[in-house]
């Protein structure tokens, strides 16, 4: 027998990409555990890390081509799904246009090489109709950030003396995060959650403010009109850096403690307790928002408040705050400036030109439309990569008959899911040991190696898949590097860094010291170079120039058939959105779908604990069981279903026509819905 070999790379069951050891016995993984000497996880590893053996080896994981015929699933030899793929491809550019193509990326491949290597692919072919997962999680927050501060920010928790917690609950989305913020409480930061629900980092905080969904901008403007009339703002930054202040000033007036508390919830006293220990704190402030902002239909001016905050607390790049993080040296594997193709009219750039123009990307709940009803132009086939939307993406009856509609529609996914099993060809995709990519930790400014450790036959990784496909497609002139090694080479030629050298460093390379307050000698990455309370880009947009707050729907106008609101997407520890729930080890934690309800709510209804109930939008139904909280869990009026369940799809209930008019995100967390015993003939009102 072979002796045990360790080998360090970095983890993909999530985002957060953590360092492992990975275990190999004759070839095959036998254990994964974490690895000390990365800066990032310092040798812890989550449940989700771990079972990644479960991943690759998982007896349902496909690992060869499936052909959808009159009689079923047939399998075939890549080389002929390629030939067939890119054949029918062809014919459909030939018939319709280059743009009648899409492709989508989804997180289950990851993001770096992964992402531009399809958004390269799509341009290449003469289409730029780019579709991904991000076009209703994280672009939001980006976008809320970079139009004040130019850039996304990343929390300095090592240094805060408060940390503020916007919508986010790191303990089941970021555990890393979470033991940076338990660092800064014993070194005596204080924390403060904004959340309707009492989370897992609620429980730990000194303040947790259960705050009415949606009304997160209402209470910035709050703090924001608290701080100045303490004077507790950076006078430096705000005078000598910013734009548009006595706007921003102007408009803060009007949120009083009172109306703040009307808006909100929020008591006047807790809103005058967190502005001052948000004054006693500054700069050392950091606020940090998570996608429970983005997916309201007034979340960037939610968030665009929240990010004022930072400038006006002097923590923007400042030690303690929220830095602006600098990006590593590399080439750049997108097509933009060689191939804009901006005159193709990319699906939802006109509709949503902030979420083009800042991210280059297309709108997918306006490409579901286009598909259905081929207006402004037929859009005919798409190639997605490890992404379900089937599961994940608004109105699941409309996408999966969006999708049925198309023409030819490849998936590449390590299972058979929802989405796959709507598709003519299915692929096998590379789990994250079977490739190796660049990981940039920006937080700590490294960047760091992944290595491939395995490989099976007929499996490709995504470069293989989109080289052959553009070579097969005559695009093959910008996908020139044979391998993935050679790739990686080219892209670390700016930063002088050879790709031995990096290999060599699993506990990551720091390509850039750390620095703070580059605002000073650097414009910002805003048109103006400074932080912009007031945005002239989006106001010659048509949009408001400061992030004008506007109650959300169930609140301006409730409708009393529905008169609960549906928070949807808390995150579970040991599940990613749709991913890991086919995973054994994982079984005895619960696999099956709930819907929290305040116990008010459920005494009411002549609810019991376990009981099924239906539950009801405009857009659909579906049925599965109550848990009653405790009384302090989530407000009264408010439900929660966490997204991904087969069992009782949530996306079945949330609508695709109910936009942020800036980001185009859909509206996922203040849903009106309606609620009744599941053998009730009647919902009650």
């Amino acid at each position: 027998m072979s002796p045990r070999q360790v080998f360090q790379t970095l983890c993909r069951m999530c985002d957060d990409h953590c360092a492992l050891n990975v275990y190999l016995e004759e070839g095959r993984v036998v254990d994964i555990d974490g690895y000390q000497g990365h800066p990032w996880n310092r040798g812890r590893l989550c449940s989700k890390g771990r079972a990644a053996v479960d991943l690759v080896y998982h007896p349902d994981r496909l690992w060869k081509p499936l052909k959808r015929t009159a009689s079923g699933w047939q399998e075939i030899p890549l080389e002929q799904a390629l030939d067939e793929i890119a054949e029918r491809l062809r014919a459909i550019q030939q018939r319709y246009g280059e743009r009648a193509v899409g492709v989508w990326k989804g997180e289950a491949v990851g993001f770096a090489q992964q992402e531009d290597l399809a958004r390269r692919f799509i341009h290449a072919i003469g289409s730029p109709n780019y579709f991904s997962n991000d076009s209703l999680c994280f672009n939001g927050r980006w976008i809320g950030y970079s139009t004040v501060h130019g850039a996304w920010s990343v929390p300095d928790y090592e240094h805060a003396r408060l940390v503020v917690l916007w919508g986010a609950n790191p303990p089941h989305a970021h555990p890393n995060m979470t033991q940076m913020i338990m660092r800064a409480r014993r070194r005596g930061a204080r924390l403060v959650v904004l959340d309707p629900r009492l989370s897992a980092v609620a429980r730990q905080a000194d303040v947790h403010a259960p705050l009415a969904p949606g009304t997160d901008g209402a209470l910035a403007w709050g703090l924001i009109q608290a701080l100045l009339e303490r004077g507790a703002y950076d006078r430096e930054l705000v005078e000598g850096y910013s734009v548009g202040f006595p706007q921003l000033r102007a408009y803060a007036a009007a949120f009083t403690p009172q109306r703040v508390e009307r808006e909100t919830g929020v008591p006047a006293a807790t809103l005058s307790r967190i502005a001052a220990a948000m004054a006693e704190a500054s700069p050392a402030v950091v606020n940090y928002v998570g996608n429970g902002l983005e997916h309201h239909e007034n979340g960037i001016n939610n968030i665009r408040a929240v990010a004022c905050l930072d400038a006006l607390l002097g923590a923007l790049d400042r030690k303690g705050g929220n830095r602006l993080a600098e990006g590593f040296p590399s080439n750049r594997l997108t097509l933009y400036r060689e191939r804009p193709l901006t005159a193709l009219s990319p699906i939802g750039a006109e509709r949503f030109p902030v979420l083009y123009g800042m991210r280059r990307e297309c709108h997918t709940m306006t490409a579901m439309d286009t598909i259905l009803s081929g207006r402004p132009y037929p859009l005919k086939a798409m190639l997605l990569t490890a992404a379900n939307p089937a599961m994940t993406n608004p109105n699941t009856e409309k996408v999966t008959r969006a999708l049925g509609a198309l023409e030819l529609f490849v998936v590449r996914d390590l299972f058979l899911t929802e989405t796959a099993r709507l598709a003519h060809y299915v692929l096998p995709a590379a789990s994250f040991l079977e490739r190796s990519e660049l990981h940039v930790h920006a937080m700590f400014q490294v960047v760091t190696l992944s290595r491939k450790l395995l490989s099976f036959p007929g499996v490709q990784d995504e470069y293989r898949f989109w080289h052959d496909l553009a070579h097969r497609l005559g695009a093959g002139a910008y996908f020139p590097w044979k391998d993935e090694e050679e790739l990686t080479r080219w892209l670390l030629e700016p930063s002088g860094l050879s790709l031995e050298r990096l290999a060599e460093h699993p506990e990551g390379w720091p390509y850039q010291p750390i620095r703070y307050e580059k605002w000073r000698e650097q414009p910002l990455a805003t048109p103006t170079g400074k932080v912009e309370f007031a945005s002239r880009y989006l106001k010659d947009l048509g949009y408001p120039e400061i992030p004008e707050y506007r109650p959300p729907a169930y609140r301006s106008a409730p409708d009393p058939e529905y008169p609960f609101v549906l928070v949807t997407g808390a995150r579970k520890l040991l599940f990613y959105h749709s991913r890991y729930q086919n995973i054994e080890r994982f079984a005895r934690a619960g696999r099956n779908p709930e819907m929290e309800m305040h116990p008010d709510d459920a005494a009411r209804l002549g609810l019991a604990d376990g009981e099924p109930v239906r539950v009801s939008s405009r857009v659909g139904t579906i049925q599965l069981p109550v848990t009653v909280t405790a009384s302090n869990e989530i407000l009264p009026g408010t439900v929660q279903i966490t997204h991904g369940y087969r069992q009782a799809n949530v996306n079945l209930l949330t609508p695709d026509d109910v936009f942020d008019p800036i980001s185009g995100f859909p509206l996922l967390k203040a849903l009106q819905v309606k609620v009744a015993r599941a053998d009730s003939a009647a919902a009650p009102g």
